[in-house]
């Protein structure tokens, strides 16, 4: 059972149809005590990085997750929701993120279009088995104004290119991010999708 983790910012419909579609279960989930029944948890997000984390200490649901990712329990984050695991944010402001990656997330700066939004290719960097099946130049969707500077490139699992390298994917130890949307990126999406699923059924064999 996956925990698609309800705090009033997140694209829960097309996710929680992707994973039906994959044939995984999953509950939305809101209550920071309920976290350890689930196998693996996901953390989507849609608007401001203020928000979202003001959303998530409301609930009580800053230090659960933190204790959730200590236990060694699978989570990832999508767009917004991979922001919120690094250290900070300077969208709208300074703001403190949940601090279970090293890095910031910045705004786009340059002569070109922002946000970033349309397909665009995955370059992978280096092998794991959350990119099991995807290919460099595999195209998946992003919609993002601000991206992550990563604090140590370890955790890069793949990139892509707009204008500068972008992080696409991170990844260390059982914390994840895609900086993508996986649920509106067609195959490679899904198969992205289940292989977390999958390290999800792994913690509890």
């Amino acid at each position: 059972m996956i925990g698609i983790i309800d705090y009033g910012m997140g694209n829960l419909y097309s996710l929680s149809k992707a994973l039906e579609r994959l044939g995984y279960t999953y509950e939305f989930v809101s209550q920071p005590e309920r976290l350890s029944e689930y196998s693996g948890l996901i953390l989507p997000g849609v608007g401001a990085f203020g928000d979202a984390i003001a959303n998530i200490r409301e609930l009580g649901l800053e230090k659960a997750l933190q204790d959730y990712a200590a236990a060694g329990r699978p989570i990832l984050g999508i767009c917004l929701g991979m922001q919120l695991l690094f250290g900070k944010s300077e969208e709208y402001g300074d703001h403190v993120g949940l601090g279970l990656l090293t890095g910031e997330a910045v705004r786009f700066r340059g002569d070109f279009k922002v946000p970033h939004m349309g397909w665009n290719e995955l370059q992978v960097k280096q092998k794991h088995s959350l990119l099991e099946g995807v290919q460099n130049g595999d195209y998946v969707y992003f919609v993002h104004s601000y991206h992550v500077r990563v604090g140590t490139p370890e955790v890069l699992l793949a990139t892509t290119d707009y204008h500068q390298e972008v992080t696409a994917i991170v990844g260390r130890d059982n914390v994840f991010g895609m900086q993508f949307h996986p649920e509106k990126s067609g195959e490679t999406g899904m198969r992205l999708l289940r292989n977390f699923a999958v390290l999800c059924e792994e913690v509890l064999a």
